[in-house]
């Protein structure tokens, strides 16, 4: 008995969607058609902006390798199946999306602060250029670590079992079978912490502050540019932006490559 599919309108749904492609679509219109090319232009010239990139990229692709390097082996534990402590591990891994930035900022500073719970024994990070990376890999960590555990949990662990009776080892077996089959969704996970990393902003301000040169990233330049240098705050926006969609573009570009 074959059962007959109810014919899809897909105008009618492009229509009750509208107001939502409106309400993603106008503010990045209203950003890209705010500011002249004039302005633009020096925005770009400031001295501000120049730092604010350059830390910003740097401490970004910083958190971007110890999240990957550290959130890996959590990420392939945690597709392990039901384990001992893994819904408290998963619940802890999950804290950072759902907790406002601001509370993970004043965490930051109770843990790593001068005063601070390892801080106080001489080590604090806090308002440093590590503790923008600090900040931005505990925020971020969370977007690679679920994404990874997802792609690792669809790999067939039969070959893996195959694989290791055949004699590979833990590690090679992982390195040849998993980390390939899982490559597309790593992919995507790695973008998405980065993404996350760049655009970071409360928790950065509270532990690492807005200090120019040193702690101020493009979020924290943005924020202080827009009281005095508006232009700056525009360069600022379109560049971040068009970094997210770079991101996004070539994240899309190389899925479909390795899917292929």
């Amino acid at each position: 008995m074959t059962t007959s599919r109810v014919p899809s309108k897909p105008l009618r749904w492009l229509l009750f969607s509208l107001p939502m492609i409106l309400l993603l679509m106008l503010p990045m219109v209203a950003l890209i058609t705010g500011a002249s090319w004039a302005d633009l232009q020096a925005g770009l010239r400031r001295p501000t902006f120049h730092a604010a990139l350059q830390l910003s990229l740097t401490t970004s692709l910083g958190s971007l390798f110890l999240i990957i390097v550290l959130g890996s082996p959590l990420a392939w534990w945690l597709a392990q199946g039901r384990q001992k402590g893994h819904r408290l591990v998963e619940l802890l891994v999950n804290l950072p999306i759902v907790l406002p930035p601001a509370v993970m900022g004043l965490a930051l500073l109770q843990t790593y602060g001068r005063q601070g719970l390892i801080g106080a024994f001489g080590l604090p990070i806090s308002f440093s250029s590590w503790g923008v990376v600090m900040a931005q890999v505990v925020v971020s960590a969370p977007f690679y670590i679920l994404a990874a555990a997802a792609a690792f949990r669809s790999v067939d662990m039969d070959l893996i079992v195959v694989a290791r009776s055949l004699g590979a080892s833990p590690s090679k077996a992982f390195l040849k079978i998993a980390l390939p089959l899982s490559l597309p969704g790593l992919i995507a996970g790695a973008a998405l912490a980065w993404a996350r990393a760049l655009g970071e902003f409360g928790a950065t301000l509270l532990f690492a502050g807005n200090l120019p040169g040193r702690t101020q990233t493009m979020p924290l330049a943005i924020y202080q540019a827009l009281e005095t240098d508006l232009r700056t705050a525009m360069a600022l926006a379109l560049v971040l932006t068009l970094l997210c969609f770079g991101m996004l573009f070539l994240l899309r570009w190389t899925s479909g490559r390795l899917q292929s």
